[in-house]
């Protein structure tokens, strides 16, 4: 699969842990940020097929960086990750138009999932 997917997280190992599971499901093609701020510019340039993102992080939020590359790339696919207890900021989320949501701590199998699902 030559699908460029941006990782957007704020922890390393989470970047890593995703980067991994996708690598070892054919997805090579993987460029990171750390933030929202760095994820927008990079989403500019890189023209990334799929965005997998943490809503907490700090700069810029997940929701400000899905509100600010919605509105650059109408058709951008954004899947959105949080810990549980976030239900309002997922709902934000959906409404500026994440495909997916996924909670932390996630099984590797629902990642590969929502990234086939999101990039079919």
């Amino acid at each position: 699969m030559d699908k460029k997917i941006m990782l957007v997280d704020d922890a390393a190992f989470m970047r890593r842990l995703i980067r991994e599971t996708l690598n070892k499901n054919g997805f090579s093609r993987i460029i990171e940020a750390s933030d929202g701020e760095i994820a927008y510019d990079l989403y500019l340039k890189e023209k990334p097929d799929l965005v997998v993102m943490d809503i907490t992080m700090p700069n810029k939020s997940g929701i400000d960086a899905l509100r600010e590359i919605k509105r650059a790339d109408p058709y951008a696919r954004v899947i959105m990750c949080s810990a549980m207890g976030q239900e309002t900021m997922v709902l934000e989320a959906i409404k500026l138009g994440a495909l997916d949501f996924i909670v932390k701590p996630f099984k590797a199998e629902r990642i590969v999932a929502a990234v086939k699902n999101a990039l079919s």
